[in-house]
């Protein structure tokens, strides 16, 4: 797996047919609030051009790449964090997910409805970020009296963690979400089994129609918006992106082309995912299966044995390493070796993006 991602949005933004573009679904997209009440669910291939390359040296009878899941949450509306609309349904299925994809409208239609009445990106933003943060707010203040039940017990975290509390829930209070606050490593540790809604890293997904492909006024605002979270919006256009998953792959790049885009909305949000996440991807090739694993950047080679399995970190020897690039120069495992370009890592090795790897562990 490579990510979890959960769509979320205000009603009639777009998020389900994004989501069925995205994952070739068959959630329900329809010009009436809350016609996604149950979350969907589906599953899509990282496209992979490194692993594709591979698979075409060494040709395996079987090929694996990792996998992006997409939760598709319902609309939320003003007063979520009181109960309305889906309400605390709502904010539960976000609490789930790695990685959050804010799809803001950015399209003027007037076939379909906005609940707000106009196409107001700041304001559509400003409303989920509003409840998600009062959401927080309710979950800090639960902690904060627990913990001051606590100081009792002379334990001496807990004046540590009260502090911790404290200095979130006055950040939450001045409209910050949690990610947004300057808080030290220590703190972070404290909070995040919270499981708090804004400590969640973001991004914005423009959802515009084909003649703002390239952006317009409200992708342009929402660019100066996402800048303050260090990210990049995705801009997506949710009609041409359902066209694009009907294609086959050559269709596909050509349809591409035709439009000036070098990658598919999934691929440029797959991206914004796996560096927001600091995901990186490496490679084994162990009996008839080549196989892409996603893993947090700086991952020792045993903790990567584990991903595959338990025993293989717990019997973990050695990792014999060759970069993608020398693979891709030698043209086989077999002339990689001859060539000096394998070499062997230990226990401390953090393993790098494009690592090709094979396992030496004790069974």
């Amino acid at each position: 797996m490579g990510f979890n991602c959960g769509i979320v949005g205000l009603p009639n933004v777009g998020k389900s047919t994004i989501f069925n573009a995205l994952t070739s679904g068959k959630a329900e997209a329809s010009n009436y609030p809350f016609c996604t009440i149950n979350p969907n669910l589906g599953i899509v291939k990282v496209p992979d051009k490194r692993l594709i390359k591979i698979a075409e040296i060494i040709k395996p009878p079987k090929t694996t790449h990792t996998t992006l899941e997409f939760l598709d949450i319902a609309g939320l509306v003003k007063g979520a964090s009181q109960g309305e609309g889906l309400g605390n349904q709502f904010l539960g299925h976000i609490r789930n997910v790695d990685v959050i994809a804010h799809v803001v409208r950015c399209f003027e239609n007037p076939d379909v409805t906005h609940v707000s009445g106009s196409i107001d990106p700041k304001k559509d933003i400003e409303i989920v970020d509003t409840e998600l943060i009062l959401a927080d707010l309710e979950t800090i203040e639960k902690r904060l009296a627990k913990t001051e039940k606590l100081l009792k017990t002379g334990d001496k975290k807990i004046p540590g963690v009260l502090e911790t509390c404290k200095a979130v829930k006055k950040g939450l209070s001045t409209g910050k979400p949690a990610r947004m606050l300057e808080l030290e490593k220590r703190e972070i540790e404290i909070i995040k089994e919270l499981n708090l809604l804004t400590l969640k890293p973001v991004f914005y997904v423009a959802n515009v129609d084909e003649a703002g492909l390239r952006g317009n006024r409200h992708s342009d605002f929402i660019r100066e918006i996402a800048a303050k979270d260090g990210t990049e919006p995705v801009v997506i256009c949710g009609d041409i992106e359902s066209e694009i998953a009907e294609l086959d792959q050559d269709e596909r790049d050509l349809f591409l082309s035709d439009l000036g885009l070098e990658q598919s909305g999934l691929e440029r949000l797959i991206k914004v995912g796996y560096d927001l996440l600091k995901l990186i991807t490496f490679y084994t090739a162990v009996g008839s299966e080549l196989r892409a694993w996603a893993i947090p950047e700086g991952t020792k080679a045993p903790k990567a044995a584990g991903k595959i399995h338990s025993d293989m970190e717990k019997g973990f020897i050695k990792a014999e390493i060759i970069l993608y690039a020398d693979f891709l120069t030698a043209g086989s495992l077999t002339t990689a070796r001859e060539k000096g370009l394998v070499r062997l890592e230990g226990k401390e090795y953090p393993v790098q993006d494009g690592d090709i790897i094979q396992f030496r562990f004790n069974p």
